[in-house]
């Protein structure tokens, strides 16, 4: 893997120490094919505008601007590079993962410590370079469309909309044959068999087509009585999305970026927009992945005291389950810390009023004691 880096610092004598650390660096299958050495941040964003880096690394403490605005100008004019930051002070660390820093070094420069950096490095360009290696993605997560070969959304040209959730629903049953009569009886229902028979046949032949059209490595083929989708190099959003979430390391620090990506990779429910119901139970089990993996993003967030970001993810968690009091509930705990009585109250009487409107039920009795004691502590005060 060879690959382009930048380095920022204003001390000459460290950035040169930097630049003979990454050159001597022993890392397998990862080799810096150029470096750009930079000792004026200005210099770095004019040779950001013509040249692309794959990483910088970057000084904080620097005259004019520092290493932080730095980082947001250069992911402006690249919002693919990766950025690492330098510093003597480790007080910067927790402030340069809160801006999607891929690591921090402290200075000196240890070069184990270095090693630890590349090996980040080239885990991330490596998942980086495997996903657009990809020829295309077939995806389900809010509506039926696929991403091409350069990551553009494009959408089916569909005549009739029979014709999409028959492949929409060859797609949820990927694994097995489904027989023409099951098909027949779901989207014609109504229609006499040769008709049904003819509709199936006209439909079948129009997603053919436009799969063809696409350039998808995907196939409908024909076999006993019964049509099955026959998959390549195709990949599917929500089975590569899944199955990310199921072997992502632990929230931590370090980590925190990946599971964020995670999040906003979640474009939308399964086939959202067309509502098939019979996709409902499908739609609802990864919808409860989505809710625990924002939840451990949000605990993680409580657990480094950081309210703010934690209350969004959980203002997210309602908008998605209105119906749920947990979302509700976490905010009413929050707000209390923060003793933020009218915050709280506001919440409870969110949640309230949803289970007079949908169940003709207070709160549950677990969340009735708290707010009960939270009033009572707050009325002694």
């Amino acid at each position: 893997m060879r690959l382009n880096a930048m380095l920022v610092d204003d001390e000459r004598l460290a950035l040169d120490k930097m630049e003979r650390l990454l050159r001597k660096q022993s890392y397998p299958d990862l080799f810096f094919d150029h470096i750009e050495s930079c000792d004026h941040p200005l210099a770095a964003i004019d040779i950001a505008k013509h040249a692309s880096f794959h990483v910088a690394f970057l000084d904080i403490e620097m005259p004019e601007m520092n290493g932080f605005v730095l980082a947001e100008r250069l992911l402006q004019l690249q919002p693919h590079i990766h950025i690492v930051f330098l510093t003597a002070y480790q007080e910067y660390a927790v402030k340069a993962f809160e801006l999607n820093a891929l690591d921090y070094l402290l200075k000196p420069v240890h070069p184990q410590r270095l090693h630890s950096t590349l090996q980040r490095i080239h885990r991330f360009l490596f998942l980086q370079a495997k996903a657009e290696a990809s020829t295309s993605t077939l995806c389900c997560l809010q509506s039926l469309h696929y991403s091409d070969a350069h990551g553009n959304i494009q959408h089916f040209p569909w005549k009739t909309l029979k014709a999409q959730e028959l492949l929409a629903y060859l797609i949820y049953y990927r694994e097995k044959t489904v027989h023409k009569q099951t098909l027949m009886d779901l989207l014609w229902p109504h229609v006499d068999n040769q008709r049904a028979t003819a509709q199936l046949h006209t439909a079948i032949y129009q997603i053919r087509k436009m799969i063809k059209m696409a350039g998808l490595d995907l196939e409908i083929k024909y076999k006993d009585e019964g049509y099955r989708i026959v998959w390549g190099s195709l990949k599917l959003d929500v089975e590569e999305w899944e199955r990310s979430v199921k072997e992502a390391p632990p929230i931590a620090l370090d980590t925190l970026k990946l599971h964020l990506t995670l999040m906003e990779a979640y474009t939308g429910d399964l086939f959202e927009e067309h509502r098939f119901f019979w996709s409902e139970y499908e739609r609802d089990r990864i919808r409860m992945i989505w809710l625990k993996h924002v939840d451990a993003i949000a605990r993680y967030y409580l657990s480094q005291f950081q309210y703010t970001e934690a209350i969004l993810l959980y203002r997210k968690i309602i908008e998605k389950f209105p119906l749920r009091e947990e979302g509700y509930f976490m905010l009413m705990n929050i707000h209390a810390s923060l003793q933020q009585p009218a915050e709280v109250r506001k919440q409870f009487q969110l949640l309230k009023n949803m289970c007079q409107k949908e169940y003709d039920a207070l709160p549950s009795e677990d969340v009735m004691e708290w707010y009960e004691n939270w009033a009572k502590s707050m009325s002694t005060k």
